[in-house]
């Protein structure tokens, strides 16, 4: 079992228990994420490795850059451990790559994995002290990120701790939490035409339970990169709702007027075909859902 749930078991029981430790003896326990460019594939993995391959996935190599990051003794696991998550290539320019890894934050490559910056920095006003001595950072435990729509360098997060914006390709963040209902979520998904568009699900934090404040869920949007935020509730239950949306539950189809999807640990899969605007249930009573994908045929 996890230290953090052998030294907590109360509060591992009311977020569900911890899976038992994988009978793996290798250095990696899970693959979690996957991306392609046009010249190779990534893959992510628990714990935090990072591997390349230019052979379309017969052959892979662990980038030392970033197994060997002066950082990586300080960096401390999440709740499901220490996971690569989120792989955001950049689609104009090639060896430029942006990677989230719960909990140690943001790195970035500009070199193909050579060398890699750390980039947790604020870029507004002072923040909260997340446990690393500095408030002038974001917390560490990034949960989901995504990159915009276009040639331009904004991308999102949700973290742990808020919901961030940077206009820089990650380099640092700006604060856009203010008008959430809650700085604690997990999904985080951007239209794909207006990179100003944005949907979260924001959730009570850790001790609260995990589940839509007042147990009314709404999928919370903004149109101007996150300055403010509307609440979009229709079509959602609004009594007695108490499903989480976890990392990568969430996603969106590439129309014009966007599909945007999302499905629950306790089985269901929402649907809006109108960028957010008004929702409906298209599937329930599934195994909690960890990851959703949209495939799209012409």
């Amino acid at each position: 079992m996890a230290e953090w749930a052998a030294t907590d078991p109360g509060f591992a029981e009311m977020i569900g228990g911890v899976p038992p430790d994988a009978p793996f003896t290798g250095e990696v326990d899970a693959i979690w994420s996957l991306s392609q460019t046009r010249d190779r594939l990534y893959a992510g993995s628990k714990p935090a490795h990072l591997f390349t391959s230019t052979d379309g996935g017969e052959t892979w190599e662990r980038v030392a850059g970033l197994t060997e990051h002066p950082t990586r003794d300080s960096w401390t696991p999440g709740g499901a451990g220490l996971t690569l998550h989120t792989l955001l290539p950049d689609p104009v320019r090639p060896g430029h790559l942006t990677i989230a890894i719960s909990a140690a934050g943001v790195f970035a490559t500009a070199d193909g994995g050579e060398s890699w910056e750390r980039t947790n920095q604020l870029d507004n006003a002072r923040g909260h002290d997340h446990g690393h001595g500095d408030d002038h950072e974001i917390g560490h435990c990034v949960h989901n990120m995504v990159r915009s729509a276009g040639d331009n360098d904004l991308i999102y997060q949700q973290n742990h701790h808020g919901v961030f914006r940077s206009n820089d390709g990650g380099r640092h963040w700006h604060d856009i939490s203010k008008g959430l209902p809650s700085t604690f979520g997990f999904p985080i998904s951007v239209h794909p035409h207006d990179p100003m568009t944005i949907w979260t699900i924001p959730l009570n934090g850790d001790m609260q339970g995990r589940f839509p404040p007042d147990a009314a869920a709404a999928v919370w949007k903004s149109t101007d990169g996150g300055e403010t935020w509307e609440a979009k509730r229709e079509g959602l239950p609004q009594e007695n709702c108490f499903f989480t949306v976890l990392r990568q539950a969430m996603a969106t189809d590439t129309s014009e007027q966007a599909g945007v999807y999302f499905g629950t640990n306790t089985g269901s899969i929402f649907a809006s075909l109108d960028d957010g605007e008004a929702w409906r249930e298209i599937a329930r009573h599934l195994p909690t859902i960890l990851s959703v994908e949209v495939m799209e045929t012409a």
